[in-house]
C-alpha cells in the first residue's frame, strides 16, 4: 500500500494479482504465493485509537487477519491470534510484527471447527491477555465449484458452515462472559451477502448469515453496552483466492469491480480499527463494505 500522506489512484495505487493459480492447498499459507498480499507492514500508521485494548481474532496468521492485527497493535492493542496448527508459520510471522509494535502477541492453534477449542480459543485469550475487549470474528473457508449446488458435497457443506458460522455462534457465545461494557464485536460478513457467485453458493450463504447475525446481535447486546457489526470486503488478495479457485477465475479476480482490481488485506484493516475504536460508538448492527465499487 503506497504512501498515504498524498492522494493516490485507487485504481492503480495497488498492483492486480495477474498470477496463475498457485499450487496451495487450501486454505493456503502466505508463503507460498507467487505474489504476495500486503498486509500494511510498511505502511501503516497507528494514532493510539486502541490503547490498552485487547483483542482476539480469529483467522489473524494471514490475509485480512494479520492486516489487522498488524493495525491493532500500531493503535495500541495486544493481540490474540487463532490460527490452524498448519498455518504456524504465517502467524508467527504475524506475531513478529505484532511485538514490533511494541505489543503482546499471543499464538492460539486449533481449529474452529470444533466447539470445545473455540470455547477454549476465549478463555486462553483472556488468560493470556488479561481480558478482552474487542471480538474479531474473521476465520473463513470457500471452495469454489463449477457444477454450482450438483459440486457441492455435504463434506465441502460441513466444513464450510462450521468455520464460517458455527463457530462465530460458539466463539462469540463464549466471549459474552468477558466482554465489558464498551466492547466490540467485529463479524467478517462478504459482498457475497448480497451478491452471490455461483461457484459460491455455500459461503455465500455463510456470508449472507453472518450480515443477519450482527444485526441481530447487536439488537441483543446493546443494553449491555456492547456494539456489534461488521466488515463486508469485496474481493481482496488472501492466500485462500490461489488455493480455492480455478486458474481462469484467479487471472481476473476482482477485475469486474468499478475500480477494476481486487483489493489488498491492509485497505481492509481501517475499517476494524473503527469499529473497534470510540470513532464509532452511535453504531451498532451496521456494516461498512469495502469492495472497490460494487454495490452492497
Amino acid at each position: 500500500m503506497p504512501d498515504q500522506t498524498s492522494p493516490q489512484d485507487p485504481t492503480t495505487q495497488e498492483p492486480r494479482p495477474g498470477q496463475p493459480a498457485d499450487d496451495l492447498q487450501p486454505p493456503g499459507t502466505t508463503g507460498e504465493m507467487s505474489q504476495e498480499p500486503d498486509h500494511g507492514e510498511s505502511t501503516y500508521t497507528g494514532s493510539g485509537r486502541l490503547e490498552g485494548r485487547r483483542a482476539l481474532i480469529t483467522g489473524g496468521d494471514s490475509g485480512i487477519g494479520r492486516a489487522v492485527a498488524i493495525a491493532f497493535a500500531r493503535e495500541g492493542a495486544d493481540v490474540a491470534i487463532g490460527y490452524l496448527p498448519e498455518e504456524e508459520a504465517d502467524a508467527r510471522t504475524t506475531a513478529d510484527w505484532v511485538e514490533k509494535a511494541g505489543r503482546r502477541a499471543v499464538l492460539l492453534p486449533g481449529d474452529v471447527r470444533d466447539e470445545s477449542f473455540c470455547r477454549r480459543l476465549v478463555t486462553d485469550a483472556v488468560d493470556q491477555l488479561g481480558g478482552l475487549d474487542v471480538l474479531v470474528n474473521n476465520a473463513a473457508y470457500q471452495m469454489a465449484q463449477d457444477e454450482g449446488l450438483r459440486g457441492i458435497s455435504t463434506e465441502q457443506l460441513d466444513r464450510v458452515f462450521r468455520t464460517n458460522l458455527y463457530a462465530l455462534f460458539w466463539i462469540t457465545k463464549a466471549a459474552l462472559d468477558h466482554l465489558p461494557r464498551g466492547g466490540s464485536i467485529i463479524n467478517t460478513t462478504s459482498i457475497q451477502a448480497s451478491e452471490p457467485s455461483p461457484q459460491l453458493l455455500d459461503y455465500a450463504s455463510t456470508k449472507a448469515a453472518i450480515l443477519n447475525f450482527t444485526r441481530g446481535l447487536a439488537q441483543q447486546l446493546a443494553e449491555e453496552g456492547i456494539r456489534v457489526n461488521a466488515v463486508a470486503p469485496g474481493p481482496i488478495w488472501t492466500p485462500l483466492i490461489p488455493a480455492t479457485m480455478p486458474e481462469g477465475k484467479v487471472e481476473q479476480f476482482g477485475g469486474d469491480t468499478p475500480l477494476g482490481r481486487a483489493g489488498q488485506p491492509a485497505e481492509l484493516a481501517p475499517a476494524y480499527v473503527f469499529f473497534a475504536s470510540q470513532e464509532s460508538s452511535y453504531i451498532t448492527g451496521d456494516h461498512l463494505a469495502v469492495t472497490g465499487g460494487r454495490l452492497f
